[in-house]
């Protein structure tokens, strides 16, 4: 889909993809991310026993039965996964979540002491979840990884063939198990409710709240409707073609990319080239290249 002749770039590549300045940058984010989750953990999830999966739910386990500080535990569990992500994945993944794996534990370490602001699960569960949530996505955004099971389910889906969501859910669900099966099953609900949060947020994070939206333009002038998308509102668009179903006949279908607060504007303008065009439009959670955001 190519943007029109002579149109003004709208984004502008302050860090390159790759170069000192960007891995500078995804350092940041890596480190600023992993204080981030360490204190969602500290202050909502370890006091509260909620265990939402991965290697800071196990360290919550352990600290119920023996008392062992999580830092603690985290850095022992990740040490040994860090290794065999290394041997089993290789030098790039050991580079991209060796920062994470240990400043981490580092911040869950030195944050131990700080306040709690509430004893009530449910909100613990909650805010737990949107903090550890809004960390590893930050971590995420800089290419980063705190390590952890997400090594172990690496490795599983490597060796077995499954996605590796469902490694991540098999993981998580082991740990979740174990933690109804220790402290209590009202705790492993807690829990179910942090992990859904904080997958939710990651994604927010990820993909970003200002979802764009692709439609579909099945019209009779389509030349008028490509110059209006073209001049006024400074979008390409895609000529698909295609063929009806009823008739048969062939005709263009066009494909448009737009922003959230473009919408109306487009609609507008088929309904006044062509009250009778069919549009369908939806969601587009991420999209990358000229005029939306440059690829990290």
């Amino acid at each position: 889909m190519m943007p029109p002749k002579g149109r003004k770039r709208r984004i502008n590549e302050v860090f390159p993809v790759s170069g000192p300045a960007r891995h500078v940058l995804d350092s940041m984010m890596i480190i600023i991310g992993s204080f981030i989750t360490a204190l969602a953990f500290n202050m909502f999830l370890l006091p509260n026993h909620i265990a939402s999966g991965g290697v800071s739910g196990l360290s919550i386990v352990v600290n119920s039965l023996f008392g062992i500080e999580p830092a603690y535990v985290q850095w022992a569990l990740n040490i040994p996964l860090f290794a065999a992500g290394f041997l089993l994945l290789g030098r790039n993944y050991a580079i991209r979540s060796l920062l994470g794996t240990v400043v981490l534990p580092l911040f869950v370490y030195l944050t131990k002491d700080w306040i709690i602001p509430t004893t009530d699960p449910l909100l613990s569960s909650l805010y737990g979840g949107i903090g550890v949530g809004l960390g590893l996505g930050i971590v995420f955004r800089g290419r980063g990884s705190t390590g952890g099971l997400s090594t172990l389910a690496q490795i599983i889906q490597k060796f077995s063939g499954q996605s590796l969501s469902t490694c991540v859910v098999m993981m998580d669900g082991l740990v979740i198990t174990l933690a109804g099966i220790v402290l209590s099953p009202e705790k492993a609900l807690y829990a179910l409710i942090g992990l859904y949060i904080t997958g939710k947020i990651i994604d927010a994070v990820e993909l970003g709240l200002n979802y764009t939206k692709v439609a579909y333009i099945i019209a009779e002038k389509t030349d008028e409707i490509s110059e209006a998308v073209l001049v006024h509102l400074d979008r390409g668009l895609t000529k698909l073609s295609a063929r009806g179903g009823y008739t048969g006949d062939n005709r263009p279908v066009l494909m448009v990319v737009v922003g959230q607060s473009e919408v109306t504007r487009l609609k507008t303008l088929v309904q006044q080239l062509e009250p009778t065009a069919f549009v369908i439009i939806t969601n587009a959670h991420e999209v990358l290249g000229e005029g939306f955001k440059r690829q990290a």
